[in-house]
């Protein structure tokens, strides 16, 4: 199994698990498909009141989807579609409105953004960082992006976006421009994260749901205009597969810390 779940009765908590951390916690096709059931299960789970959904191991949260998983994918030719395993992979996606507290430990890059992007908000280690390298492979970070000028301010965003694996945010950075709200020493945003959805999860559901229903009201209409222009933008920014691939051997490249 590469995603795990481990529910508290007590505390009302769920905690899901990214769980292939030889791999960077890297997204298979089955990886997403068990998101999308697992968000779905939580909605009907009246013991769970809160999420927290992390990554296994120190050295990552998760780096977006696994690229042998990605050439399994075969795209229509219309440049108007795209076929993007990773979209329904977060809880808001999947009609969830139970909070959601993210526990980054390690590098949180690319498809990651579509879990974070969905969480009410993120714990990190001191460790943590965050970096876009879509622009580097000749493609479009488009759906990443969107995620995250909902919780960076734009410069940020679309410094991180555009200098691609030139350069990563810190975790420090990122609490400086409101990614994060909490840090923790290395190891310990998990038990932080646990905590925060410990407290939510102690008041009455109704009112916590429908406050993150609210929340996420407030700016769903200029995410989702946004999100519908993205597969286009994808289709016809991106490189051919092969040129994809090309550039990727090409890693090693010096980044920034900030």
């Amino acid at each position: 199994m590469t995603v795990t779940v481990a529910h508290d009765k007590e505390t009302g908590v769920a905690v899901v698990t990214l769980d292939r951390a030889a791999k960077h916690n890297a997204l298979t096709l089955d990886m997403a498909r068990q998101l999308g059931e697992i968000w779905r299960e939580l909605r009907y789970d009246d013991t769970v009141r809160a999420a927290v959904v992390t990554g296994a191991g120190q050295r990552a949260f998760c780096t977006g989807i696994d690229r042998a998983a990605a050439g399994d994918i075969p795209q229509p030719s219309s440049p108007y579609t795209i076929d993007d395993p990773l979209i329904a992979i977060g809880p808001k996606a999947n009609d969830l409105w139970k909070p959601v507290v993210a526990a980054v430990e390690g590098m949180a890059c690319g498809g990651a953004f579509y879990l974070l992007g969905e969480a009410e908000f993120l714990v990190a280690g001191e460790g943590a960082t965050f970096f876009d390298p879509h622009t580097t492979y000749g493609m479009v970070s488009a759906f990443e992006t969107i995620h995250m000028a909902q919780r960076m301010p734009f410069g940020e965003v679309a410094r991180m976006a555009l200098m691609g694996g030139a350069e990563r945010i810190s975790a420090r950075r990122a609490y400086e421009t409101g990614l994060v709200s909490e840090l923790t020493a290395d190891g310990g945003a998990l038990d932080a994260a646990r905590r925060a959805a410990a407290v939510m999860a102690s008041y009455p559901t109704e009112a916590v749901q429908g406050t993150v229903r609210a929340l996420w009201s407030a700016k769903e209409a200029a995410r989702a205009q946004a999100l519908a222009h993205a597969p286009h933008l994808v289709t016809l920014g991106n490189l051919p597969p092969e040129r994809q691939s090309e550039l990727f051997t090409r890693r090693g490249d010096g980044f920034r810390l900030r």
